[in-house]
């Protein structure tokens, strides 16, 4: 096995007083002589790659500190594995912590392409493993000079780790540190301290390197389902390398900004606020969307405590919308979703059209937007399919409140539903009636069982791997089935989706791209 290791820079390579980073090919020897002995005592057949040949422009050594990182080099980073994916069976990408959160979630979601319903068309076949440290991998006692690996470091571990879940295999990028197997999109950063610098508050760790490395199978991301949307394909990775080369042409054209909520002086009478000079301000200077990070619940001061619609941090967020800047309105509490019933302080925000992200982290937010918004023109996407696109996870880095997946969530329990993101419409398990559609009014638009067909309920509603779906009472006993079985191996998803007056449940079959079963009900 051939494992490719991309240095981007960062503390992990760092030497010196004050640290800074080595050159990729001063890094490249180090390893060689240092770090390669140790790795091929538990892994004598892998081979380390060390990649020399990608460098940052804005640096003069070519290696980049993490704080100094933009955009353009998320796609540096990606077009490198695109450019030599056949070269290599894994990749490991040395990164500075500061700004990994971010390139967590941008760098899935520049190796994949999806259509404007969230459909993948293309998907890595291949693990990319971010990593970094708190401490430097070498010690440096002289200029030039290598004597070793580090004293009390977390970098040899880190790396050990990384390759240890590289030859898994398992086709997605995700984050290694402290012992930890993360996805990458679900990772923050939680301490600049200790060793576990990483947390996924909203999202179970992948796996766990101990004495031995355990898996969590029931939380890995799934490959691809067919060839055709496989990176091994080359004309499916010439077209996201295509997609590729137009994000970059285009990702500093529409930037995404970050503003926090914090107390700040209003006045209603005078229909003046600080955050609201702010976020006119921001707009101002051209960007494509705004992440906001809210209190609590996705709480945001409006500018007025007693009519929201009334404040001028209302009006200045109601103008941004209208002038076509997307905003998304994120929590920034490290655990747990945005809820716009909790409060009334939270539930103005969809009124000027701001995005639930449910319990996506305000770095994962920016940086999908920021690659959606660079995306738009080349993929013919309409803003609406952007925002719809923003809503649906599309690398893991959302939980899924729209769809069942026949791979990785393809049961419907008693109690549970699934609800499109604006609210519109509900599918229910109800433990008594079964399976309903409803409406945000709980009118019944929907009913899967007939009075006759109630029966020794609560069930489970359930997608099979043939791309049935089929409800089961208490005993299971199938009381209606979609007969759609087309034979084994299918991956198939449930999807409920508000389209015009009319919501749309359907299940889907990921690989032929086409609906298997659906229903259509006008929503009033």
């Amino acid at each position: 096995m051939k494992i490719a290791v991309i240095n981007t820079g960062g503390t992990i390579s760092c030497v010196g007083n004050p640290l800074a980073p080595m050159t990729s090919t001063e890094f490249k020897a180090a390893c060689q002589s240092h770090l390669d002995p140790i790795i091929r005592q538990k892994f004598p057949d892998l081979v380390l790659d060390y990649i020399t040949d990608l460098a940052f422009p804005e640096s003069e050594s070519g290696m980049l500190d993490s704080t100094n990182l933009q955009p353009t080099d998320w796609c540096l980073i990606a077009r490198y594995i695109l450019e030599h994916y056949t070269e290599a069976d894994g990749w490991i990408v040395l990164h500075g912590t500061d700004t990994l959160d971010f390139s967590g979630t941008a760098l899935p979601m520049l190796l994949s392409r999806f259509d404007a319903d969230g459909t993948v068309t293309a998907q890595l076949s291949k693990p990319v493993v971010l990593t970094g440290s708190q401490v430097p991998l070498f010690h440096s006692p002289q200029p030039g000079k290598i004597s070793g690996v580090s004293f009390h470091t977390d970098a040899f571990e880190n790396v050990c780790g990384a390759i240890a879940v590289a030859r898994v295999g398992i086709p997605a990028v995700s984050v290694f540190f402290d012992n930890q197997w993360m996805r990458s999109s679900r990772v923050i950063k939680a301490n600049t301290s200790q060793f576990r610098a990483f947390a996924s508050p909203n999202f179970p760790n992948l796996g766990q390197y101990g004495i031995t490395l355990t898996l969590s199978p029931e939380y890995m991301p799934p490959g691809p389902v067919s060839e055709a949307v496989s990176l091994d394909n080359s004309d499916t990775r010439a077209a996201t390398l295509a997609q590729l080369d137009a994000i970059f042409a285009a990702i500093n054209t529409r930037p995404v900004v970050q503003l926090n909520a914090f107390p700040a002086s209003y006045n209603p009478e005078t229909g003046t606020a600080v955050l609201a000079d702010m976020i006119r301000a921001v707009t101002a200077q051209g960007i494509g969307g705004l992440v906001l990070e809210s209190y609590g619940a996705g709480n945001f001061p409006s500018g007025n405590a007693n009519t929201p619609e009334r404040g001028a941090i209302y009006q200045a967020l109601k103008d941004a919308n209208d002038a076509g800047i997307v905003i998304v309105d994120n929590t920034h509490v490290q655990q747990g979703a945005v809820d716009y019933n909790a409060y009334a302080a939270g539930a103005w925000l969809p009124t000027i059209g701001a995005l639930n992200p449910v319990d996506m982290t305000p770095s994962a937010s920016l940086a999908k937007l920021t690659v959606l918004l660079a995306a738009q023109e080349a993929n013919g996407w309409w803003l609406e399919d952007v925002k719809f696109l923003m809503q649906t996870p599309l690398v893991g880095e959302m939980a899924d409140l729209a769809r069942l997946d026949s791979r990785t969530s393809a049961t419907l329990l008693p109690g549970q539903s699934l609800s499109t993101f604006n609210g519109s419409a509900m599918l229910v398990n109800d433990p008594e009636l079964g399976p309903l559609l409803k409406n945000s009014k709980g009118m019944v638009l929907w009913s899967m069982l007939s009075d006759a067909e109630i029966s020794a309920l609560p069930g489970q509603l359930r997608i099979s791997d043939t791309g049935n779906l089929a409800f089961y009472n208490r005993n299971n006993q199938q009381l209606w089935s979609s007969d759609t079985n087309g034979g084994d191996g299918i991956a198939a998803q449930l999807r409920l989706r508000q389209t015009g007056s009319e919501v749309c449940l359907s299940l889907y079959d990921l690989a032929n791209q086409t609906a298997l079963w659906s229903i259509r009900k006008a929503v009033s």
